[in-house]
């Protein structure tokens, strides 16, 4: 399938630092404009079903401010992550006992990194939406460990308590999937899904 032209600019609706520091990292310096949706208009207890919706929702919100402001060419994508563990739902912790309380939980357990990832193309009229699911083997920390931690504050604005890329990478045993995914999106999956709408990551390289 051809792609087509011209090339619609990219649109991230997240305001997620490491979501957009993956894009750019691969060659695609997106358009930052965060969604607002209220998250809490979703209520399911099915970790896909929760990031799939939420995803949509997110991108589709932009994608009707687009349309309101009369633009007709953008390419938006909405994500969202959570962790699910042993068949609960986690979110960003609510505060720092809560991130406490979340890693003592975690710690020597298995758990399941969902992202939604929601792709709209305005100009050709067509949205697709998928989940990728990376598992997480949690270390088996001190509360020690788990202190200090959450002490730094980075754990209280990721999903799952931890990020990756940062201080929480230490205590991440292993990973089965995806890892970008972990971070808060999918680059593999996201390949996929432009070749789905007739695009090449490529294409969204800056030129010489």
């Amino acid at each position: 399938m051809p792609k087509p032209v011209p090339l619609p600019p990219f649109v991230l609706a997240s305001a997620s630092p490491a979501r957009r520091r993956l894009l750019q990292l691969a060659g695609i310096d997106p358009l930052v404009q965060p969604s607002h949706f209220d998250e809490d208009q979703v209520q399911t207890h099915r970790p896909g079903e929760l990031v799939h919706a939420l995803a949509k929702h997110k991108a589709s919100a932009i994608a009707a401010d687009w349309v309101n402001q009369g633009k007709t060419h953008g390419l938006i994508l909405g994500c969202d992550s959570i962790l699910a563990l042993n068949g609960e739902i986690h979110g960003k912790p609510a505060d720092e006992a809560d991130a406490i309380a979340r890693w003592q939980q975690m710690r020597g357990q298995r758990g399941e990194l969902y992202t939604g990832h929601a792709l709209i193309d305005l100009g050709q009229g067509r949205s697709i939406v998928h989940t990728a699911i990376t598992q997480v083997h949690f270390a088996n920390v001190t509360d020690g460990e788990i202190r200090a931690y959450v002490a730094t504050g980075e754990p209280l604005n990721c999903a799952g308590c931890f990020a990756l890329e940062g201080r929480g990478g230490l205590f991440i045993d292993r990973l089965e999937g995806c890892h970008t995914n972990v971070i808060g999106l999918s680059l593999p999956l996201l390949r996929r899904m432009l070749a789905e709408l007739g695009y090449g990551v490529m294409d969204f390289w800056p030129g010489d």
